[in-house]
């Protein structure tokens, strides 16, 4: 046997040994000793059904994330769902439970949070029967691909892309008045955008096309860049390679910024560009899920920071770690039970909602009747002022189709998350694509984005998905090296 066949029997060896000595810390950390210690903590929640359900909704989601950071193979898409499950669904509504305090008021009756946490659990458990199905179905490998998976990006459109990328980068950088608004604030980058003239009373469709053509395009060329360095040493030695990705990171720097831009948007930079420039690393993938509950549960709450100016900034005050949780930011769970109170008022929607998701660029001054967000309209029924709210996809799935819809909705999403997993560790770790490969790109693109669309609303979340869709199209090429289309 040669050194190189050692070294690779040796490298799973210690992995497999390393995974079994980390299992049972891992699990019992998720599973038990995080909810036991935020079960201690003092709080005036009640201890009812839906504190007993929630707990349960925690282990379960616990459990799951857990196999997903031991497991062999990297499963971007299903282990960030079961990450977003954990922390926003799981230990944060569990965090509120105990201490008595949701960050959004519930209006409706105690049985309604009852309802809403049964449905989260019916739809994960549907999340969970889509991934096994697809588990049992085997890949198909096409002929003639010689190995290959998926389309590869086209040289010339992939160029295309960078022009594009930099144009509307600039574009949006100079119809917002330079680079230095863009290290403000939040607040100061809306006021901006409201004085630019793309927004109307009407509609927000022209602030949402300036920003999205002015950030995703950069990101997708970045990444496209990243993976030919990462991947293709031939690359690395090429002058003007490295340049353009130099002259992308820069623009990103200034587009894609965490002070610039929302919290979700900026993790799906982060993560998708993790995921691209260290496409094999196992350490990589299991430090995302690992260490993003520590942050999501640490850092992320105190994360708005550059959401406001130094006058509207107002920092958290608070004697535990877990108070922030109660507080700030995750209120998906209240908000499902909100709307469940909602459509016991007015009924559901049959398609509605998801419709006007769907046809988000059509303007409000041609289709009068275009549904708002769901976390909007909830909102304002409520009588809040600020109707930023979330609604999780189980939300905006049950308002239209009601459990049953649901349930079928999240098992096709569980099943095309894990088939598109399994493509992608092939084509990172067996087949090597190489570095135009369009699947080893919108893998962790959507593996980030899944942070956004889990949360939703939809409809703030589809402009930036569908831009992203046509960055990726215009790139596409689905004719092999020898010109022949792919079957």
């Amino acid at each position: 046997m040669t050194s190189v066949q050692v070294e690779s029997v040796a490298k799973p060896m210690s992995w497999a040994m390393l995974s079994r000595a980390l299992a049972v810390p891992m699990i019992l950390g998720l599973v038990c000793f995080l909810p036991a210690v935020i079960v201690a903590q003092p709080g005036t929640g009640v201890r009812d059904n839906a504190f007993w359900m929630q707990l349960v909704l925690t282990c379960y989601a616990g459990a799951r994330l857990a196999t997903m950071i031991l497991s062999t193979g990297r499963r971007l898409l299903q282990g960030v769902f079961w990450m977003f499950v954990y922390i926003a669904m799981g230990v944060a509504p569990l965090a509120q439970a105990v201490i008595g305090q949701t960050p959004t008021p519930m209006v409706g009756p105690r049985s309604d949070l009852v309802s809403a946490i049964a449905l989260i659990l019916l739809g994960c458990a549907a999340f969970d029967l889509g991934a096994l199905l697809a588990s049992r179905r085997p890949l198909r490998r096409r002929p003639g691909t010689q190995g290959r998976v998926g389309p590869t990006a086209h040289q010339g459109r992939l160029t295309l892309l960078v022009v594009i990328a930099f144009v509307a980068g600039g574009y949006y950088i100079l119809k917002l008045g330079g680079p230095a608004i863009f290290f403000s604030s939040r607040q100061e980058i809306s006021a901006s955008v409201a004085e630019s003239g793309v927004v109307s009373a009407e509609s927000n469709v022209g602030s949402a096309f300036l920003k999205g053509f002015g950030t995703v395009p950069a990101l997708i060329a970045l990444l496209f860049y990243t993976r030919r360095l990462a991947t293709s040493r031939r690359a690395r030695r090429s002058p003007s390679t490295v340049l353009v990705w130099v002259a992308l990171a820069a623009l990103n720097l200034i587009v894609n910024n965490p002070v610039s831009n929302a919290r979700y948007w900026f993790l799906t930079v982060l993560v998708s560009l993790l995921f691209t420039a260290f496409p094999s690393s196992a350490a990589i993938y299991r430090s995302v899920l690992a260490m993003g509950v520590v942050g999501a549960l640490v850092l992320f709450p105190y994360a708005d920071r550059f959401r406001y100016n130094d006058e509207g900034y107002k920092p958290v005050q608070s004697a535990s770690v877990f108070e922030p949780l109660a507080t700030k930011d995750y209120d998906q769970t209240v908000m499902f039970a909100n709307t469940i109170s909602w459509v016991d008022t007015r009924g559901h929607t049959y398609g509605r909602q998801l419709a006007g998701s769907g046809l988000f660029f059509v303007p409000r001054a041609v289709w009068s009747g275009k549904p708002e967000d769901t976390g909007v309209r909830v909102g304002q029924w409520m009588g809040m002022k600020m109707t930023n709210l979330s609604a999780p996809l189980w939300t905006e799935l049950w308002v239209d189709f009601g459990a049953a819809g649901m349930a079928g909705g999240l098992a096709l999403i569980g099943y095309g998350a894990a088939r598109t997993d399994r493509r992608y560790a092939v084509a990172v770790t067996r087949a090597g694509p190489g570095p135009g490969s369009v699947l080893a790109i919108a893998a962790p693109l959507i593996a980030g984005y899944t942070f956004i669309l889990l949360r939703g609303p939809l409809l703030q979340s589809a402009g930036k998905f569908a831009i992203a869709a046509l960055c990726l199209l215009l790139v596409t090429s689905f004719r092999n090296r020898n010109g022949q289309r792919s079957r």
